[in-house]
């Protein structure tokens, strides 16, 4: 019997750093942004809704492809290829980030320290937030509007 708890114990723990390892991968350098923004530019995206580090160097968009189809894509960077895909029509017309400002919301957030992004995402009033991690592995938000830096939150 203790053994089985001892067995049973481990293996929570295990179960736990595993899952802690898969969250620390669901991120991608800062610089890899411009692979990212041509593959889904390839794709068809007009505006940027969301772009989002997953694990294994692949990462999702969800936007728009005009001002009818939504999409959600989930693409391998190093291959290029698309990995799953949805399209759902919608109605009221595209809305999100162009890809200049989806590159001028990043170079705000490098520039407060950010070395890795987990995900970037618009509100539909137009505030950007970038969140990821600094040099030094601490988690940094950075939110900002109209290319104007609005807030900075660090964990310490």
């Amino acid at each position: 019997m203790k053994r089985k708890m001892i067995l049973t114990g481990t293996l929570a723990t295990l179960m736990s750093v595993a899952t802690l390892a898969q969250a620390d991968d669901d991120r991608l350098a800062a610089e890899r942004l411009d692979d990212i923004l041509v593959q889904a530019s390839a794709f068809g995206f007009q505006a940027f809704e969301e772009i989002e580090a997953k694990r294994d160097d692949r990462f999702e968009v969800d936007g728009w492809l005009d001002d009818e189809w939504r999409a959600e894509v989930r693409f391998s960077l190093e291959s290029g290829e698309s990995l799953k895909e949805e399209r759902k029509r919608r109605e009221g017309g595209a809305w999100g980030m162009s890809e200049a400002e989806v590159r001028e919301a990043m170079a705000l957030a490098v520039a407060e320290g950010l070395a890795e992004f987990e995900e970037i995402q618009v509100d539909r009033d137009g505030r950007i937030e970038v969140e990821g991690r600094d040099g030094e592995g601490r988690e940094l938000e950075v939110k900002s509007s109209g290319g104007e830096l609005l807030e900075v939150e660090r964990d310490d």
